[in-house]
């Protein structure tokens, strides 16, 4: 039997299933997350990627500027099929024109899929509500060459 080719949405939709849990797992452990990233290994396997400055407490935007440099470096190095790179943000919701906080989720793949899909959340005491994803087309800035 010869080996099934997965799409380039299939990957990310699989990569994406990967990163999202740690997020829901901190916010309900300690209320908030640090951006982070996931990546399909070349080899199909999953990798977790942090970003550190030396900080205690770095701003979110400049671990977002390191987990994207590394990103980049990882995919220019044949590293990585596929990446997601997972933060916190504030989103207005379309339906309802209100506030709420979101797991925004940006998947770049090698074969020039990219997509932002966003998780609006809230908090219920420990237990993290999900609500529906919203996705949008996303500039793949990971795999540029």
């Amino acid at each position: 039997m010869g080996q099934t080719v997965k799409s380039a949405k299939a990957e990310a939709q699989e990569l994406l299933n990967a990163a999202i849990p740690f997020a829901e797992k901190m916010l309900s452990e300690h209320g908030e997350f640090f951006p982070y990233a996931e990546a399909l290994g070349i080899d199909g396997k999953f990798v977790s990627i942090g970003a550190k400055d030396g900080r205690e407490r770095p701003p979110s935007a400049e671990v977002i500027q390191l987990l994207r440099g590394g990103l980049k470096a990882g995919a220019k190095s044949g590293q990585y099929r596929a990446t997601a790179l997972v933060y916190d943000v504030r989103i207005t919701l379309p339906s309802s024109n209100t506030k709420s906080d979101a797991i925004a989720v940006s998947l770049n793949h090698r074969d020039r899929y990219s997509v932002l899909v966003l998780f609006p959340y809230r908090l219920e005491g420990r237990r993290v509500v999900l609500g529906n994803a919203i996705a949008q087309q996303e500039e793949n800035y990971v795999f540029t060459e």
